[in-house]
């Protein structure tokens, strides 16, 4: 038996079943795309409801890790709280059982037999992928091939470790991992850690398993512990994040190892005392998919009424009294790189950072007007504090934005990405035009001239007007809805249309000496910067109105 051929053997499939398992997940991901936006509405409704999203977006991205360090990911950027957190985590138990099914499946669907049907997938998959046209095609084809894949690399695992069935070292450990139960946890939590993924970890069992290798009492205690050890990834992502998305990877904890203890004890009792021969026989795949899934199910409805409970231990060990509230508008709100995993998340994700932005720029103008009108130098220098928040939001926004294109994101998706950069851009500009208008304001006060009344009245129907533009705008971005945006457009005409006769009014005003030139010059770069303002809100319309016209020829594409 040459022990170094097993092991290259086993690694090597063991390479290509993860490498399989992404690319279907990918393939799942992209193909699911808008709707996995709008899984986020689901975590409004109740705790039920968080179950069965954390269930199907573990099924998608095939990995309960990366599910739950979304979650931290989703906490620490303020978009999820600690109670639907915790229904997503126990969702994701549940989820990350769909693998081991397609595993085990070689043994209840016999058709399925990796040696015949894995070359077939994958020729069939790629067959798919150069004759597509359409992109939901080419995503079904990845899902095609990495199922195939996934297949490849379960026979080579399979038959890696098929001259095992003979040797007596392993038999031997597999029995002392049955009769230590601590032994067993603790190697299925040992190599679940190092490998970061309790699917594969399962995936490796089942192909022992197939082997005749693995003895019923040992596996169980071994499915136990990988699903302690899962939680090494959301640990680890907890590490600089804020104190409540620290909660949520302490959260996943204690729900696995309390799951892990009870049933411990129930396996002990049982393979102990009531029925010892059953622990000592050898388990089958599809057994071991069977008892992975009662497993997370039954700790699922066992910990669901405790929720509470498990929430309010995981913030006194993280020593969070109440729910963080960030006030400062520099940082960053809900971007976080942990949500990169799933960039259809991401995405949406930077939207809502970007309104956030368009927000606090709405801000500055009321800031910077007040500060004209009332010659406030306080309110000057408040505009120029937040401009410097502004502008950092914009870099920040857009390093981000270029971190989401260079994952695997679709064609509707990358549409989304580049009007945002576009938006932000011009959100930046009317930060630029609100610091123009608040010296503006300094220049006035500094030389001691005023506008006259007339030319005041004539500015503040200007002004509303110029508000109500961008507020549409806004408006239309929060809610990607082309009825504010339309009005913005036509709210546009009317500020260039208000520009011009106001700007005539005021050079006939100068030309009989009812105003002051210096102060002439500056409400003409007022009027200037009002406009300026109008047109970025416009620009920001059409995006939307562009993103909506494409989106719908995107589905239709699609379907």
């Amino acid at each position: 038996m040459n022990y170094v051929d097993i092991i290259i053997s086993f690694v090597g499939g063991l390479a290509l079943f993860i490498y399989g398992m992404q690319i279907m997940a990918q393939g799942l991901q992209n193909a699911a795309g808008s709707k996995m936006k709008q899984l986020l509405k689901a975590l409004t409704q109740n705790k039920v409801m968080g179950i069965l999203l954390g269930t199907m977006v573990t099924a998608i991205i095939q990995s309960s890790s990366a599910t739950t360090v979304m979650v931290v990911g989703f906490v620490n950027a303020g978009l999820m709280d600690l109670t639907q957190s915790m229904s997503v985590i126990m969702g994701a138990n549940i989820g990350t059982t769909v693998t081991g099914w397609l595993v085990s499946s070689v043994e209840w669907a016999k058709f399925l037999s990796p040696a015949v049907i894995a070359p077939v997938v994958v020729m069939v998959g790629v067959i798919i992928m150069i004759t597509a046209k359409k992109m939901a095609h080419k995503e079904i084809s990845s899902i095609i091939i990495g199922f195939g894949v996934l297949f490849i690399g379960i026979e080579m695992m399979s038959n890696a470790v098929y001259p095992l069935r003979e040797s007596e070292v392993f038999k031997t450990l597999f029995v002392t991992l049955g009769d230590s139960p601590l032994l067993g946890v603790l190697a299925g939590a040992v190599v679940t850690a190092i490998i970061q993924s309790s699917s594969a970890s399962v995936g490796i069992l089942q192909t022992l398993a197939a082997s005749g290798l693995v003895p019923f009492n040992a596996a169980v205690y071994i499915i136990m512990g990988q699903n302690i050890g899962t939680c090494i990834t959301a640990m680890l992502s907890g590490i600089g994040a804020s104190k409540n998305a620290k909660c949520a990877s302490y959260m996943h904890l204690l729900f696995n190892i309390t799951g892990t203890f009870l049933f411990s004890a129930l396996s002990i009792l049982y393979f102990k005392i009531i029925n010892p021969q059953m622990g000592l026989g050898p388990i089958s795949q599809t057994e071991i998919s069977i008892v992975h899934t009662i497993f997370n199910i039954a700790t699922t409805a066992l910990l669901f009424p405790f929720s509470g409970y498990i929430i309010s231990i995981a913030k006194k060990l993280n020593h969070v009294e109440n729910e963080e509230v960030e006030a400062d508008e520099s940082k960053l709100v809900h971007l976080d790189d942990r949500l990169l995993e799933t960039p259809s998340f991401a995405v949406q994700s930077a939207v809502l950072e970007v309104v956030r932005m368009g927000y606090i720029v709405e801000k500055n103008i009321d800031t910077s007007l007040k500060a004209l009108l009332e010659r406030d130098h306080e309110q000057i220098e408040k505009v120029r504090k937040r401009e410097v928040t502004i502008n950092n939001l914009c870099n920040s926004i857009s390093d981000y934005l270029v971190k989401i294109c260079n994952t695997h994101i679709n064609q509707s998706e990358n549409s989304t990405v580049t009007s945002l950069l576009a938006v932000i851009t011009d959100m930046e500009r009317v930060g630029d035009h609100c610091k123009n208008l608040a010296a503006c304001a300094e220049a006035l006060e500094r030389d001691k001239v005023f506008f006259s009344d007339s030319a005041v009245e004539e500015l503040l129907q200007m002004i509303e007007t110029t508000k109500k533009s961008y507020d549409s705008a806004l408006k239309a971005l929060e809610y990607s809805d082309t009825t504010y945006a339309y009005e913005t457009v036509r709210v546009e005409d009317v500020v260039d249309d208000m520009e011009d006769k106001l700007r005539a009014g005021h050079i006939n005003r100068l030309a009989n000496n009812l105003c002051n030139v210096r102060s002439g010059v500056r409400y003409l770069d007022t009027l200037t910067n009002l406009e300026r303002i109008s047109d970025h809100a416009m620009n920001i319309a059409q995006v939307v109105i562009n993103e909506n016209r494409k989106a719908k020829h995107f589905h239709e594409a699609t379907e």
